[in-house]
């Protein structure tokens, strides 16, 4: 392993999406992988490719769900690999429907896999690295942690809530001076299976809401994270960073504008099938299911790089290129100033 690189890395949600696309990354470091989803197929399948990539693997099935689950999951990880250098909080669920056809039960769930499942993998963690002062959490949440939008209300407020949440831990660690950092990934619209099986009660099938980014690219983003986790998060895509400025400057217009338009760029022109599979109560890759990867059905289109991702990762480079820029520029006019004062 090369230095500062991690050796042991968690993640959950690792059998599909993003969470797969970034247990692959860290293999392609050398890493040992731990794998934490519900399905067993996707989770083997995940595992094959950690260990085509040059890493070791680690498939646990857990729902995040489960407090306990993820404590017992974490007691293994580090009884086979040893202590965890980076845990990667990514597991979610959600539903597409307005709110008031979301039934108690389902907004529930939500909260509790993609809130609840990053604050009891997030305990895990500092358990653990706290007592040794060392290790990284990297949430990776979403431009929707900043900027609500329609027909996805019980996955919105659980996004808000890791962001929340998120700033008081990191305000903590801030505090007590630890070498433990938090940091967070927010993500745009990536093309993964999920629209393939989250439940929907649209008329039309669901789609992600243009423009479009593979996984690899988020898988990207949370690397150079893990690597850099000083800074309180980043922001990937050009569509991240526009959506929250202007959520920023003038949110109720967004308001308006989202009202208008969010409604069809979520649905695809086909009309919903009567029975979808559907990953809210149990994985689709359960019995009788199959492995779904890390894409979706978006890839037309899909972009594999983003500019605000490079600017991020140079952005001290960039920073001290400026600042020499800046610099010379006033030496010249200091030279000049000077010269026509002599005359």
């Amino acid at each position: 392993m090369k230095r500062n690189q991690p050796s042991v890395v968690v993640v959950t949600g690792a059998s599909g999406g993003v969470g797969r696309a970034t247990a692959r990354a860290f293999a392609e470091q050398g890493a040992s992988v731990a794998l934490l989803a519900r399905g067993r197929k996707g989770l083997d399948a995940a595992a094959e490719e950690v260990l085509r990539a040059g890493g070791a693997a680690l498939p646990l099935s857990v729902d995040m769900a489960d407090h306990r689950a993820v404590t017992e999951a974490a007691d293994r990880i580090e009884a086979v690999f040893g202590p965890v250098d980076v845990w990667v909080n990514n597991a979610f669920t959600g539903v597409f429907a307005p709110f008031v056809e979301i039934e108690p039960d389902e907004f529930r769930r939500v909260t509790e896999v993609t809130y609840l499942g990053y604050v009891y993998g997030t305990h895990a963690a500092l358990s653990r690295m706290l007592p040794r002062d060392h290790g990284t959490i990297v949430q990776v949440g979403s431009a929707l942690a900043y900027r609500g939008i329609p027909l996805q209300s019980a996955y919105c407020g659980a996004k808000h809530a890791i962001q929340g949440w998120n700033e008081s831990l990191r305000c903590e660690l801030l505090h007590q001076g630890s070498k433990v950092h938090t940091t967070m990934v927010q993500l745009p619209s990536v093309n993964t299976p999920q629209f393939d099986w989250v439940l929907n009660r649209m008329p039309r099938r669901p789609r992600p809401v243009a423009p479009v980014y593979e996984p690899e690219l988020a898988a990207r983003a949370i690397l150079f994270a893990a690597a850099h986790p000083r800074r309180r998060e980043y922001w990937v895509g050009a569509s991240t960073v526009a959506t929250l400025l202007a959520n920023a400057v003038a949110p109720g217009l967004l308001d308006r504008y989202l009202a208008r338009t969010a409604y069809d760029a979520q649905q695809r022109p086909e009309p919903a099938p009567p029975l979808p599979p559907v990953n809210l109560w149990h994985p689709v890759d359960g019995d009788g299911g199959h492995d779904h990867g890390a894409h979706g059905d978006f890839g037309m289109g899909a972009r594999t790089h983003g500019p605000q991702l490079w600017l991020s990762e140079h952005r001290g480079a960039l920073a001290a290129g400026a600042a020499f820029v800046a610099a010379a520029f006033a030496a010249t006019r200091m030279r000049a100033d000077h010269g026509r004062h002599e005359r």
